[in-house]
């Protein structure tokens, strides 16, 4: 499995990685939450419909720095963002305790 680290997580996050068209279109719908995050490549939006918990998401450049991050209620439509490469979720909550915030550097680590 894959993990993440940032400046201020503790210790490397369990990361699922959504590289398909397929994996992409799926996401987190269907699940009550999720272990970790989930990163979806190459991508620049997200939506929540049909989602049945809250999600935190970060925005990605290709360099791996976040460029914003949001908490997106079910049932919402995210607007693209320009040079954004990569979107990160995980549950609501999770990105502020792992300390993701603009400018930060994430590593992917691929195991």
């Amino acid at each position: 499995m894959a993990t993440f680290t940032a400046p201020r997580t503790a210790e490397p996050v369990p990361l699922e990685l959504a590289e398909s068209g397929r994996a992409r279109r799926r996401g987190l719908l269907g699940r009550e939450g999720i272990e970790g995050a989930l990163l979806l490549t190459p991508a620049s939006a997200v939506h929540t419909v049909g989602m049945r918990f809250a999600v935190d998401v970060a925005y990605l450049d290709r360099k791996f720095r976040v460029m914003a991050v949001r908490t997106m209620l079910p049932g919402r439509v995210g607007l693209p963002r320009l040079r954004a490469r990569h979107v990160l979720e995980a549950e609501a909550g999770a990105m502020e305790r792992w300390g993701l915030r603009r400018g930060v550097r994430v590593t992917v680590r691929d195991l």
